[in-house]
C-alpha cells in the first residue's frame, strides 16, 4: 500500500514519470483486486486477463463495472474479512435498495489523504478554520471524507452540518470560520440569509469557498451563475470539487480554477463514449475511474455515470497531472430532443447567462417517436422576458427547441424542493422505458 504522505506529492514529477508510477501501481492493484476480491478474479479468469502485463496503454481491455454490478454482487466485491472493515457508506442503488461500500481503516486514510493534499491544492492551510455544512452522518461519506482532510491537514474543523441558516450564522459570528464547505445552493442561500439579518458576507472572516455536489463551472471552464453570485456576495474565492464514494476519491480545483487536478499515486481516469471506448483527451463523455490502493473494495474501470472531459494542457500552479473538467450532467440524464442529444447542465448554463431569469427547473417524459419531451419551467424578474426570446438563446446555442414555461418564483421553488433530496431539484425525470 502508498505511504500516505503530503510531502511526496507526485503531481508535480515529469510527465513521463507520472506514467511509470501508475504503471506499477495499477499492476498493484490489479493483482491485489485478483487475489482478493471475488469479483475480479472470476472476471479476470472469464476474460483470460493476466494483472501482472496490464499497463496504462492495455488496460481499455479490462471489462467496464458499473453500479447495477456493485450492487447486484456487492459482497462478491468484498476483499478483506468483514473484521477488517470500520466504516460502511451507502451509495444509491440502480434497483432502488442502497450498495453498501464498505472501507478499511487504510482506505479511511487514504481518503484522508486525498481530501488533505486536495484542500492544499486550493490554498487552505493549518491557519484556517473550516465549516462544514455537508452531513457528517446517514451513511454518506463526504462530510466524514473532508472533516479527515481538513483534520490531517492540521486545519481546525466545525462540524456543523445540515443545520438552519441560522445556526451557522451564530458559528460564523463567534468562531469566525475562513472556509465554508457545502453545496453551492445552500452556501448561496446562507449567504442572503445573512443579508437578511444585515450582514455583509464579504465582510467576515470567509474567504474561501470549496463547492460539493453540484457544477459551479460550464464546459469553458467559466462560472455558472452560482459560481459567479457565490463569488460576488462572500467576496472570496470560490473552488469546485468532484467526488465519488464508490470509488473513494475526489479531485478539487487548485488556484489556477482551470479543473480538478487528478491524484496519480490514487486514481487512473478515462473518459468513454457510449460503447465504452476510450476517448482522446477533450472529448466529453463518461468518467470512469480505477482507484489504487484500496483495500476493502477494489474496482476497476468503474463507470460514475458522470460526463465530463479530461485536460492535459500545462497548469499555472506547477502540476503535471491531468485534470478533470466540469460535470457536464448525468449519462441517466442524458436527453434526446429531435435528434440532439443534450444534458441538464448544458441548459442550466445557458438559462444562468439570462439575466432576466431568475429561477427555474426542468422536465422530461418520453414520447413514442423515441424523443423525450423536454420542458423549462421559469420564473422571470423582468416582464420583458419573453418565451420566445428564451427558446431563440437555447436554440442557438444547443440547436433544441423546448417548451418553455413562464411561472411564479414561487411555483419553482415549490417544486425544487418538494422531493426527498438532501438539496434543491432542477431536474425531474419522468420518462418511462418504452
Amino acid at each position: 500500500m502508498i505511504n500516505f504522505t503530503a510531502s511526496t506529492n507526485p503531481e508535480f514529477l515529469p510527465k513521463e514519470e507520472i506514467r511509470t508510477l501508475q504503471d506499477r501501481l495499477l499492476r498493484e492493484h490489479l493483482l491485489y483486486a485478483c487475489s482478493a476480491s471475488p469479483f475480479y478474479r472470476s472476471l479476470f479468469a472469464l476474460n483470460s486477463i493476466d494483472p501482472s502485463v496490464v499497463t496504462l496503454e492495455n488496460l481499455k481491455d479490462i471489462p467496464l463495472t458499473d453500479r447495477t454490478v456493485l450492487g447486484e454482487r456487492n459482497e462478491d466485491f468484498l476483499a478483506v474479512p468483514m473484521s477488517m472493515i470500520v466504516d460502511i457508506v451507502l451509495s444509491s442503488g440502480t434497483t432502488g435498495i442502497p450498495t453498501s461500500v464498505m472501507y478499511s481503516e487504510n482506505d479511511l486514510q487514504r481518503l484522508a489523504y486525498n481530501e488533505e493534499i486536495s484542500f492544499r491544492s486550493c490554498g487552505i492551510v493549518p491557519e484556517d478554520i473550516a465549516l462544514l455544512t455537508c452531513t457528517v452522518d446517514r451513511c454518506f461519506i463526504a462530510g466524514l471524507a473532508y472533516f479527515s482532510g481538513i483534520r490531517r491537514l492540521g486545519a481546525a474543523a466545525i462540524r456543523n452540518g445540515l443545520a438552519s441558516p441560522e445556526s451557522h450564522l451564530e458559528i460564523i459570528k463567534r468562531l469566525q470560520p475562513t472556509v465554508l464547505i457545502g453545496v453551492p445552493t445552500f452556501l448561496l442561500k446562507l449567504a442572503k440569509y445573512l443579508v437578511s439579518q444585515g450582514i455583509d458576507p464579504a465582510v467576515t472572516a470567509v474567504r474561501k469557498l470549496v463547492c460539493i455536489g453540484e457544477p459551479i463551472r460550464n464546459a469553458g471552464l467559466d462560472f455558472l451563475r452560482a459560481g459567479e453570485e457565490l463569488e460576488k456576495i462572500w467576496g472570496a474565492d470560490v473552488y469546485s470539487t468532484y467526488a465519488s464514494s464508490e470509488t473513494i476519491t475526489s479531485f478539487c480545483e487548485c488556484t489556477a480554477k482551470a479543473g480538478g487536478h487528478l491524484h496519480p499515486e490514487l486514481a487512473i481516469v478515462e473518459v468513454v463514449n457510449e460503447a465504452g471506448e476510450p476517448l482522446p483527451i477533450g472529448e466529453t463523455g463518461e468518467v470512469v475511474v480505477t482507484p489504487l490502493a484500496i483495500e476493502g473494495m477494489p474496482l476497476v474501470r468503474f463507470r460514475t455515470g458522470d460526463i465530463s472531459f479530461l485536460i492535459d494542457e500545462p497548469c499555472s500552479c506547477g502540476r503535471n497531472s491531468m485534470r478533470l473538467g466540469p460535470i457536464l450532467g448525468r449519462k441517466k440524464q442524458m436527453m434526446k430532443v429531435k435528434g440532439t442529444t443534450v444534458y441538464p447542465e448544458s441548459i442550466y448554463s445557458v438559462l444562468d447567462a439570462i439575466p432576466c431569469v431568475s429561477e427555474y427547473f426542468l422536465t422530461a417524459s418520453s414520447d413514442y417517436d423515441l424523443s423525450d419531451i423536454l420542458k423549462i419551467h421559469v420564473a422571470v424578474n423582468d416582464s420583458s422576458c419573453t418565451q420566445s426570446m428564451i427558446v431563440d438563446r437555447l436554440q442557438a446555442i444547443l440547436r433544441v427547441t423546448p417548451e418553455v414555461i413562464i411561472t411564479s418564483e414561487e411555483t419553482v421553488n415549490r417544486w425544487r424542493n418538494a422531493g426527498n433530496s438532501r438539496k434543491p431539484v432542477r431536474f425531474i425525470d419522468d420518462r418511462k422505458e418504452i
